[in-house]
């Protein structure tokens, strides 16, 4: 049997893990390998390489992808499902591998439908995909977030201000609510809760007033103002223009949350935007292992030939899901959650 594999969307540490696991599993089992590079983008190009044990080696420990990825839209391309099939055939490919978040898996759901004998990897570091309790790329970004919080107090501390860290989390906060719970912050929004400013510079307030000069303010990305507020509505956007599959480019809410405290509280005020940091460089032992676990299990699902299905993780074991469950709706933050953040507020 001949297998692909891409991986598409923003890269993430454990992308690498998935696709050594997945090859040395094949591989095992008799079969080929070859990897379409740029995600969907090299499926509808027909570009590929030759994924053997040497094109693996020494990969685990790798941010990033070898195969590279893109936010390509198979759909937004005329003729690109059949395109697709096409490339499949020619090539020889039997079955696809798709490493993804929401919208490569919802390429692949349609895929599937269509006839593709695909099967696919959740990865997002916002893990906010429903069907699996958590993704890998995730503890990574929560640990490097975590980690800058910490340095964040030292100068906070030392200079007597409120900073304010932006983080990762276009409609979901997991990353802003684990790193800011890990890291002590004072203040946690997230896009589940939209926020009143007035009621941000309160707690700040009562925290100076009880004696402490400094606080921590940590905000997802995707967080909003509430649309009774005044000061800001919706989601704060680096430009309009929008991706091939409709999203919007986030970021500078941290700077804007940081302008109104300065302004309506009188503390210094800054904002750290950490962006593509949280998503770089080498991937924590939990994401090697949980990207390793899925790539094994995405290949035995090839195997069995139990295609439309997605590796999941259900409490400590990996179990299929059908690819329609990933990108049913989004898995947002619980309420209940967040309001044991709410206990160290101030």
């Amino acid at each position: 049997m001949k297998i692909g594999v891409l991986t598409g969307g923003g890269d993430c540490p454990g992308l690498n893990p998935v696709i050594r696991a997945v090859v040395r599993k094949a591989i095992q089992n008799g079969h080929t390998v070859v990897g379409f590079t740029e995600g969907w983008k090299g499926l509808l190009e027909n570009k590929y390489i030759l994924l053997d044990i040497d094109a693996v080696s020494g990969i685990l420990n790798r941010g990033g992808t070898i195969l590279k990825s893109s936010r390509t839209n198979v759909y937004k391309v005329p003729d690109g499902e059949a395109t697709v099939i096409n490339n499949l055939k020619e090539s020889g490919i039997d079955a696809l591998i798709a490493i993804g978040g929401e919208d490569t898996l919802g390429v692949a759901t349609k895929l599937y439908k269509a006839g593709v004998n695909v099967v696919g990897v959740p990865k997002t570091i916002d893990n906010d995909l429903s069907a699996t309790d958590y993704t890998f790329g995730f503890d990574t970004a929560v640990n490097i977030a975590m980690e800058a919080i910490d340095r964040l107090h030292t100068t906070a501390e030392s200079h007597n201000r409120v900073l304010v860290c932006e983080v990762m989390g276009r409609h979901a906060g997991w990353i802003a609510l684990h790193s800011g719970m890990a890291g002590g912050a004072d203040v946690i929004l997230i896009p589940e809760q939209p926020f009143k400013m007035e009621e941000v510079c309160n707690v700040l307030r009562k925290r100076h007033d009880r004696g402490k000069s400094f606080s921590i303010v940590v905000v997802a990305e995707g967080a909003k103002w509430d649309e009774a507020d005044q000061a800001k509505d919706g989601m704060v956007l680096q430009d309009k223009e929008l991706d091939s599959f409709g999203h919007v480019r986030l970021g500078g809410i941290g700077n804007l949350v940081a302008g109104e405290i300065e302004k309506r509280t009188g503390f210094e005020t800054r904002a750290t935007i950490l962006g593509h940091i949280q998503r770089g460089g080498s991937p924590t032992a939990f994401d090697r292992v949980l990207g390793t676990r899925f790539g094994i299990f995405a290949a035995e699902l090839i195997e069995k030939k139990d295609f439309g299905k997605m590796a999941s993780l259900k409490g400590t074991e990996i179990v299929a899901v059908p690819l329609e469950d990933a990108t049913g709706e989004l898995k947002t933050v619980n309420p209940e959650l967040l309001q044991v953040a709410a206990t160290f507020f101030g």
